[in-house]
């Protein structure tokens, strides 16, 4: 709205409002009303005087007198309309004047048009700005989970080969475990009968000599050949050696089923020490010495602990992972002595809630920027071709399945120590 103040007519007052036709009590609605309606141009002379717009509020409560509405087109179509007034003298709108305000009113309309093309220019660019951003979002979001996937794939592919490369294992030890027993059993239970057999054969050596002091000259040569005193002192030596014996290979039979598991694969309540010695049985051919380095000592310090209830079989694969990293890490000091080639396993009750298995070992040590990594997946501070990186990963995942943990620290004089923690569930 632009006009003349009264008092002051060489002060311009302009006055911008955006706001609805319908709310608008500064303009007469029915005369733009009529403008858009006829789409004509509409010129008073004294626009108060009007009979056909006597009843607009606006005109009644401002009398204005010269008054000129020129709709606004634009390739054939009303844009707006422009709405001129002068409450002051009547007939100011001439014919020349209406001309040049209507060429005004046709660039008002382009440049009405031009804005509200460039309106839906920018609201068409933010909207496709906001989808672009939307997409970018989705994708980079499609991206993450893809990368998470392949991490979590990696991880379920190092489980599945480590747990398949144990389960091998385990099957061929409880294999050479089974064809071990079948003979071993047999020589066990003949060794009662062949011990009662020799000496019910003693027994009749000795009633001959008895009854008969005077053997022919052949006897007595075998009997001086086989040195039958001797024989007779030394045969109780050889049962009880054989004895042992049979015990022994039944005792490493049993510590090698212990650690295959094969017909254990619920959770139960086990003694860790037995995993722990049975693990030891299959690696120690790798504790043993040979002609470039002396054997690995191996120094256990087990505590008091109960019977854990667990997968047992999962839980050898982690000691035997550890304890093969461990001997590896021994092993990297080929000039040690033998005092410097140990390996440490102690176990204990912590704070009456977990029960701790301390695995050390007298190598080298590992950086702590590579133990703060030590248990990713395909990670592994051993040479090109000696580590897969899949051991100690699946057995840190293994321990959390017991809802327990597996930790890693220096030990005292520059080695190792593995600790797992198990939650006392019996």
């Amino acid at each position: 709205k632009v006009s003349l103040d009264k008092k002051k007519r060489s002060d311009l007052v302009v006055e911008l409002c955006d706001r609805p036709l319908e709310m608008a009590d500064s303009v007469p609605h029915s005369v733009i009303n009529t403008v858009i309606h006829t789409e004509q141009v509409a010129v008073f002379d004294n626009l108060s005087q009007a009979p056909e717009f006597a009843a607009d509020l606006y005109i009644t409560l401002n009398q204005p007198k010269s008054a000129l509405c020129v709709p606004l087109h634009r390739q054939g179509k009303t844009l707006g309309v422009l709405y001129m007034e002068n409450s002051l003298t009547t007939g100011a709108f001439v014919s020349d004047r209406v001309d040049v305000l209507q060429i005004l009113a046709g660039q008002a309309a382009i440049s009405l048009e031009n804005a509200r093309l460039y309106q839906e220019v920018a609201n068409y660019s933010q909207t496709l700005e906001a989808e672009v951003g939307r997409k970018t979002q989705a994708l980079r979001q499609k991206t993450q989970d893809l990368e998470q996937t392949l991490v979590d794939l990696k991880h379920a592919q190092a489980q599945l080969i480590q747990r398949e490369k144990m389960s091998a294992l385990g099957q061929l030890v409880g294999g050479i475990a089974h064809e071990i027993n079948n003979p071993v059993t047999f020589i066990r239970g003949n060794i009662h009968h062949a011990k009662g057999y020799v000496e019910d054969l003693l027994q009749l050596i000795s009633l001959y000599a008895h009854h008969y002091p005077d053997p022919v000259p052949e006897i007595e040569d075998t009997l001086e050949d086989i040195d039958l005193p001797f024989l007779q002192d030394d045969i109780q030596k050889v049962w009880q050696s054989m004895t042992a014996g049979s015990q022994r290979i039944a005792q490493i039979v049993m510590d090698l089923r212990n650690f295959s598991r094969l017909d254990e694969a619920d959770m139960k309540a086990v003694d860790l020490h037995t995993g722990l010695d049975s693990t030891l049985l299959v690696l120690r051919d790798r504790c043993q010495g040979n002609d470039q380095r002396p054997a690995i000592a191996v120094v256990k310090n087990y505590g008091n602990l109960p019977e854990i209830k667990c997968y047992a079989r999962e839980l050898n694969q982690v000691f035997f992972s550890v304890l093969d990293n461990a001997i590896d890490a021994v092993n990297e000091l080929d000039a040690a002595s033998q005092s410097d080639r140990q390996i440490h396993i102690e176990t204990a009750i912590h704070g009456d809630r977990h029960a701790i298995i301390r695995i050390s070992d007298t190598g080298c040590g590992i950086p702590e920027a590579e133990r703060e990594r030590i248990f990713e997946p395909f990670f592994t501070t051993k040479p090109v071709g000696s580590g897969t990186g899949l051991g100690l990963s699946v057995s840190y995942a293994i321990v959390q399945r017991h809802g327990g943990e597996l930790s890693c620290a220096p030990f005292p004089g520059g080695g190792t120590t593995f600790i797992v923690a198990l939650p006392l569930i019996t």
